[in-house]
């Protein structure tokens, strides 16, 4: 929202020498965020004048083109020339060649004087061009920056006015003005307006405030307006769409009349062109009291006016010329022709307003905020209007401002203005507040003075009746119409540490209450991805949507297996369509772009939610909006939501360590991704089984399975398949993993107890077996830690031999095992009878013989 400081001073005590920058300085305190200044005067110069023509000579040229030699009195006819410099005539007479022809002897323009800058930084100097010397331009609204029409001159007889030549045309043209631009919040829809702001304004500085509403007599003659009914009669989400509508008539205006500059020049501070008299009106009166208005060509209007909802099928053509299927939800204004508007998004073409219009009816409205917002989404027509009507309009200005408009009409456009109006609707109930004086102070941590909150609350617009009670005191509150956001006792709470001052509130941290803080698994996973960062790996986030292929590739293990997903309803593109069931697909492409770029060594990791849907997805209906849905309803929602646990994994190509001097780097591998693992099993108190396992997306020979000891399945990791990384260009060898972190989570203790460091020296024996080559390394590891029994302290796989020597179909398996009692010093006949003991378990269980 930009704000003129000409117009805001007309309702705030804002200081004569303020500038934009000190308006928005004040407006910080009170919550509003400060976006930019707009100045004419910082890329617009003087000296600019009110210049006469006193004669022009067209003269042809060669190209075709004809210039005008023309004369120019910059001062009062009689005057001395008080200005001087390289170009300025001393009579008072410039001589300037102009290219426009829309413009006659006798007509006041614009002239720029040489030394004056025009915006782009354009100097103006003398300069000789079609065999003259130019001292100065003519200028039009666009070589000014005030517009971008650029017909011709800016003649200054079209906008009514007859200043005396040598005038400051900056000044007459509002150029001098400037406007502080804030960002208005969404729960303060009250400040798109210059009244709210005002508001605001006499907040921040204590000040008084004007409200512009008080200075509007509403005309309260008893009669029948123009015919206006209200048929929303089965309404959407809670309410009705119009809860008010207000026209009022005014007949025989001159719609051709030139808005007045005054009025011109602030639309334009405020980012708004100027259109024609009765639309800048409108706009006017918008801006001004934040209610949006629609003025109608009354002869155009045909039979009475009905808001209603659209028909399924209908059309409406708006005002931009395009003609649009409406939806039934849709909120129209028509009469018997049909659809004249969308209401609170945009009026229908064959209404509007012309040159040629000589009744207007002003419309002033209430329309519903999610109806009003939703129009505008379907139909992409986002407006003025539609801004302030989807964050919620004052419902009792309505009237006011349609008088602000029909004043205007007359007094500025000549018209005549019906006595009687129309005026229908019902009132909402005004919004009641409870608010004890202990809960906003416990709230916000201020002793608040029972006269800072009375204060505050009057401040805000609001009527106040206090009860006391022992030490407490109640407010009950009921809220200003225009402040459509305030609902609970804490948006009190909010208003009134706003307004007594956020500097105010003591900068101390809040006591956490005992006994709370991270929870177990929020502690774990903190931990956990530590842990992985602490390793060496780099953290990435990938995007959570991929295609159908990369979801069946990996997915799922099984190729012939399709893995269910997740379609998006409407994806940034058909490549990224579902919602990812792993997250190896999004990390792949993370290394993709860093090889592209000559990242070739990368260790990236990942933790994400991945989404597992079920056979119920969805409900059958969904429930309408601005209304808390029954829990029963939420709890179907929840049900038809898919499962989304928490994964984790990492991507590992190219060399574990930087090349250097006299260091040979390693290739990542396998091992280094069940590394990974374990080390993640560790943090979390977790032992992960690893076993041989088969995935489509990795090597076939080099894939682990892993699993919790129970067997249930944590995920995978592995070199990924040769055919895979060809496919998807990576480098050969590229290792992965991806574990579902929720189920290492669930099956870690709440407490990870540590072991106490033995005093006592350790024992080690070796073992090599021989067994069936299809028995996993690891059941045997497991066969051997229950038969060595509690000396056991840990068994470790240190080779794998097949080959000469070894019975064809079965392989070598070395252990290392490492004994130590908690209370004394082993001997060697205890360590190889706990030996024997574990040797004895791995025969029996697989055939196993000692080598």
């Amino acid at each position: 929202m930009r704000i003129p400081l000409s117009w805001l001073r007309e309702y705030a005590q804002v200081p004569a020498g303020a500038r934009a920058e000190d308006v928005m300085a004040d407006l910080v305190r009170v919550g509003l965020e400060e976006e930019g200044v707009h100045r004419p005067t910082d890329q617009l110069q003087g000296p600019i004048v009110v210049g006469q023509v006193l004669s022009m000579v067209p003269e042809p040229q060669s190209n075709g083109k004809t210039i005008n030699w023309c004369q120019v009195r910059v001062i009062p006819e009689g005057a001395a020339q008080t200005l001087s410099g390289d170009g300025i005539d001393p009579s008072g007479v410039q001589g300037i060649v102009c290219g426009a022809h829309n413009f006659a002897v006798g007509d006041k323009v614009v002239v720029t004087l040489p030394g004056s800058v025009l915006p782009g930084d354009f100097r103006i100097s003398p300069r000789k061009t079609y065999g003259h010397v130019s001292a100065g331009m003519v200028a039009s609204v666009r070589e000014l920056g005030i517009g971008e029409d650029h017909d011709g001159i800016l003649v200054l007889s079209t906008l009514g006015l007859d200043p005396e030549p040598g005038s400051d045309a900056m000044e007459l043209l509002g150029l001098y003005d400037q406007a502080a631009e804030i960002n208005v919040t969404p729960d303060r829809s009250y400040c798109f307006s210059i009244r709210g702001v005002a508001r605001e304004y006499a907040h921040a500085t204590g000040t008084r405030f004007k409200d512009p509403a008080d200075g509007v007599h509403v005309a309260t003659a008893a009669g029948p307006g123009y015919p206006v009914r209200i048929e929303d009669a089965a309404p959407i989400y809670g309410k009705l769409g119009c809860d008010r509508f207000v026209a009022r008539t005014v007949r025989g205006i001159d719609a051709g009349a030139p808005t007045p500059v005054w009025m011109s020049s602030r639309l334009r501070l405020a980012g708004m062109r100027s259109i024609s008299l009765p639309v800048d009106i409108s706009n006017y009166v918008m801006l001004e009291l934040g209610e949006p208005l629609h003025c109608y060509d009354l002869d155009k209007l045909s039979g009475d006016i009905v808001v209603r909802r659209a028909n399924p099928g209908e059309t409406l053509k708006t005002l931009d010329a395009k003609v649009r299927t409406l939806d039934p939800e849709d909120l129209l204004i028509t009469d018997s022709s049909g659809g004249i508007g969308i209401a609170g998004v945009m009026g229908g073409a064959s209404t509007e307003t012309s040159s040629r219009t000589v009744n207007i009816l002003v419309e002033a409205a209430r329309f519903d905020e999610i109806s009003v917002a939703r129009s505008r989404r379907r139909h992409k027509l986002p407006s003025e209007a539609s801004k302030r009507f989807e964050r919620g309009v004052d419902w009792q200005i309505a009237d006011v401002a349609a008088q602000r408009a029909v004043d205007l009409l007359v007094s500025l456009a000549g018209g005549t203005a019906d006595e009687t109006g129309t005026d229908v609707g019902t009132a909402p109930e005004p919004v009641l507040i409870q608010l004890t004086d202990t809960y906003a102070s416990g709230r916000i941590g201020i002793d608040f003075t029972d006269a800072e909150i009375t204060t505050s609350l009057l401040d805000l617009g609001a009527t106040v009746d206090k009860t006391a009670s022992g030490n407490e005191t109640t407010y009950t509150v009921t809220v200003p119409s225009w402040r459509t956001d305030l609902r609970i006792p804490d948006d009190l709470t909010e208003e009134i540490a706003r307004l007594v001052g956020y500097d105010k509130i003591p900068a101390t941290l809040p006591v956490a209450p005992p006994g709370r803080g991270l929870s177990r698994v929020q502690q774990q996973r903190r931990r956990l991805l530590q842990a992985l960062a602490d390793a060496g790996l780099t953290e990435v986030i990938a995007y959570p949507f991929v295609s159908k292929l990369s979801n069946d590739t990996f997915g799922t293990a099984d190729a012939a297996v399709s893995a269910p997903a997740v379609k998006l309803a409407n994806p940034i593109s058909e490549e990224h369509s579902f919602l990812r069931t792993s997250i190896l697909p999004g990390l792949i492409e993370i290394a993709k772009r860093n090889h592209s770029r000559g990242f070739r060594d990368l260790a990236l990791y990942e933790a994400g939610l991945v989404f597992l849907p079920e056979e119920k997805m969805g409900t059958a209906t969904v429930p309408p909006l601005g209304l808390r849905p029954p829990e029963e309803v939420l709890d179907a929602l929840y049900d038809g939501l898919p499962e989304q646990p928490l994964h984790v994994a990492a991507v590992l190509t190219g060399k574990d360590s930087p090349l250097a001097a006299g260091h040979s780097a390693r290739s990542w591998d396998w091992a280094d991704a069940l590394d990974i693992v374990r080390l993640m099993g560790d943090i979390v108190g977790v032992e992960v089984a690893v076993s041989q396992g088969s995935h489509q997306a990795f090597h076939p020979g080099r894939t682990a399975r892993l699993a919790l000891r129970t067997g249930e399945l944590l995920g995978y990791a592995g070199e990924l398949h040769p055919k895979l990384l060809t496919e998807l260009n990576m480098p050969a060898r590229s290792v992965a993993l991806e574990v579902n972190a929720d189920l290492l989570f669930e099956a870690a203790a709440d407490v990870i107890v540590a072991k106490p460091i033995s005093t006592f020296p350790i024992a080690t024996q070796d073992v090599a077996l021989v067994v069936p080559a299809d028995v996993p390394a690891d059941d045997v590891l497991a066969a051997l830690r229950e038969g060595a029994g509690e000396l056991l302290e840990d068994v470790a796989l240190f080779d794998v031999y097949s080959g000469a020597g070894i019975e064809e179909g079965k392989k070598s398996l070395a252990f290392g095992l490492r004994f130590r009692a908690a209370d004394r010093t082993l001997t060697a006949e205890e360590a190889s009878e706990a030996r024997t003991a574990a040797v004895a378990v791995a025969a029996g269980r697989f055939g196993a013989v000692q080598r």
